[in-house]
């Protein structure tokens, strides 16, 4: 199982993009998804594949930190 966590879109250069999670910037392809700086997307397999309101994009990044601190 796979699991997509939000990031947020900081540097576009053509259909390659940025994206900043939590200070990781990882490089990933827009694909056929319209994105712009300051979007928070998901992405899987370096591919975006879903755009994000940034309510949903915070909740799920909080219920994540959530779960790593019951696995410390």
């Amino acid at each position: 199982m796979c699991v997509a966590s939000p990031g947020r879109v900081v540097e576009i250069n053509g259909k390659t993009i940025t994206v900043d999670y939590l200070g990781n910037r990882v490089k990933a392809n827009s694909g056929i998804v319209d994105v712009k700086i300051g979007d928070y997307v998901l992405v899987h397999a370096g591919l975006v594949i879903q755009v994000l309101e940034k309510d949903e994009a915070e909740a799920m990044t909080e219920l994540f930190k959530e779960i790593e601190e019951l696995g410390q």
